[in-house]
C-alpha cells in the first residue's frame, strides 16, 4: 500500500497538541512539591524543565495557536513564565485537579468548538523523550490513524522487564492505514510483577502505555459519554461559556463536582474493548522520571557512572558508590560504600533511601498528609 503524504499533512494541519501539567510527583518528593512539582523542574539536567523539554518536542509539530497546556491555578504564573510563546487563550486552568478525564476532556471540549473536526493529540508534560524526529513520525502516524475515527495511543517498546508501566497488548497489524508501526489494541494492562513484565518481554506484542492520546475530539467525548455523560454533558457546557461572561461563574458550579477519573478508564479501555483503539508502536527512547530510581537511570545511562549527581552547585564526594545525590543546599553530601542509594537534600528535609525502594516514598507522602506534615508537602 502507498502512502499518500497529504492525507498526513492534512491531518496534522488540523492537530492540536493539548499538555496536561498537574500532579505532584509525589515519589520525586522533597524535590517535587505542590507549589513546585516535577514538571516544573530540570530532572535531567540539562537546564530546561520538563515542561520547557514537552513544548520545545510539540513545536515542529504544530505551532503555538495550536498547543494548549492545562494546568491548576496555583500554577498559571510558573507555566506562563516558562512558556512565553503560549497564546494566552491556550492557558487553561483547573480550580483544583480532577484527573485526566476531565483535563482532556476539558480541552477536547474547547477545541471541538473551535473546530468539528479538531484532532486532539494529548502528551503529557513530564515525560522524558530522546529521538525527537522519531516522536514526530509516530505522531504523524496517529493522527493520520485518529483522522479516520480511532483513538490511537502510542507505545514504547520495552527496554527491560519494568513493574513501574502499564503495558499495552497489541493486537493485528493495521496496514491498510499506515505501512509501519500501526496495531489493534486488544487490552490495556495494570501495572505487572516483576514476573509478569518478565513474561511480557518474553512473549513480545506488549509496550510499554506512555499514556499518549490522539483522536479527533468529538470522538475522544462521545466514547467517554457513554461511561460518563454528566462529565461530559458539564464539560461542554463550561466550554461553551468559556470566555464569556458568564464564564467563571459556569466553572465555579460545575467543576467542584465533577468526577476524578483517569482516560484511561473512561476512553481508552472501552475503546480497546469495541475495537476502536489503534497503538502506534514507537522507536524512541520514552521515560516518565516517576520515582528518583529512574532518575538516576536517565542520568547514568551511557556516561560511564553509577553515581548521579543532580542540583546547581551540589557538593558531592564519593567512594565506591552508586545510585543518585540530589543537592539543594550548600552540604558537602559524602558517600563511602553505598549501593545504589538515593540521597535528595533540600533546605528542610533530607530523604535516605534505596533504588529498590523509590517508589515507597510515595508512602511517606501519603502518612504526611494526615500527620501535621503538610507544610512539607
Amino acid at each position: 500500500m502507498s502512502e499518500d503524504p497529504r492525507a498526513f499533512e492534512s491531518a496534522l494541519e488540523r492537530l492540536t497538541c493539548v499538555i496536561p501539567a498537574g500532579g505532584v510527583g509525589s515519589r520525586l518528593w522533597p524535590l517535587s512539591r505542590a507549589n513546585a512539582p516535577k514538571f516544573l523542574l530540570d530532572l535531567t539536567g540539562s537546564g530546561d524543565s520538563l515542561l520547557r523539554a514537552t513544548w520545545d518536542r510539540l513545536r515542529p509539530i504544530a505551532p503555538p495557536e495550536r498547543i494548549i497546556v492545562v494546568t491548576g491555578n496555583a500554577h498559571r504564573e510558573s507555566v506562563a513564565e516558562q512558556l512565553p510563546e503560549l497564546v494566552q487563550a491556550n492557558l487553561v486552568t483547573e480550580s483544583e485537579p480532577k484527573d485526566s478525564s476531565a483535563a482532556i476532556g476539558l480541552a477536547a471540549a474547547l477545541l471541538e468548538l473551535r473546530d468539528p473536526d479538531a484532532i486532539l493529540g494529548s502528551f503529557a508534560a513530564d515525560h522524558v523523550i530522546r529521538g525527537d524526529v522519531l516522536f514526530q513520525r509516530a505522531v504523524a502516524t496517529a493522527a493520520r490513524a485518529a483522522d479516520q475515527g480511532y483513538i490511537v495511543t502510542i507505545g514504547i517498546h520495552p527496554s527491560h522487564p519494568a513493574t513501574g508501566f502499564g503495558y499495552i497488548a497489541c493486537g493485528g497489524s493495521r496496514g491498510d492505514i499506515a505501512q509501519f508501526d500501526l496495531y489493534g489494541v486488544t487490552e490495556f494492562v495494570e501495572k505487572p510483577d516483576a514476573e509478569k513484565a518478565r513474561e511480557y518481554l518474553e512473549h513480545g506484542g506488549y509496550l510499554w502505555n506512555a499514556g499518549m492520546f490522539i483522536a479527533r475530539a468529538s470522538v475522544l467525548l462521545d466514547r467517554m459519554a457513554e461511561s460518563e455523560p454528566e462529565l461530559v454533558r458539564a464539560l461542554r457546557e463550561i466550554a461553551a461559556a468559556w470566555g464569556t461572561d458568564r464564564g467563571a461563574e459556569v466553572r465555579e458550579r460545575l467543576w467542584p463536582s465533577l468526577p476524578k477519573i483517569a482516560i484511561d478508564y473512561t476512553v481508552a479501555e472501552p475503546a480497546a474493548a469495541a475495537g476502536d483503539m489503534l497503538c502506534v508502536a514507537a522507536h524512541f527512547d520514552w521515560d516518565d522520571v516517576g520515582d528518583f530510581a529512574s532518575v538516576a537511570n536517565l542520568l547514568t545511562r551511557g556516561r560511564g557512572s553509577d553515581l548521579a549527581v543532580l542540583g546547581d552547585g551540589a557538593q558531592v564526594l564519593s567512594d565506591a558508590s552508586s545510585g543518585i545525590v540530589v543537592s539543594d543546599s550548600d552540604r558537602l553530601v559524602a558517600l563511602v560504600g553505598m549501593e545504589d542509594v538515593v540521597v535528595v537534600d533540600t533546605a528542610d528535609v533530607l530523604l535516605v533511601t534505596s533504588k529498590r525502594r523509590a517508589q515507597d516514598v510515595k508512602n511517606l507522602v501519603n502518612r504526611m498528609k494526615g500527620s501535621g506534615g503538610r507544610h512539607l508537602l
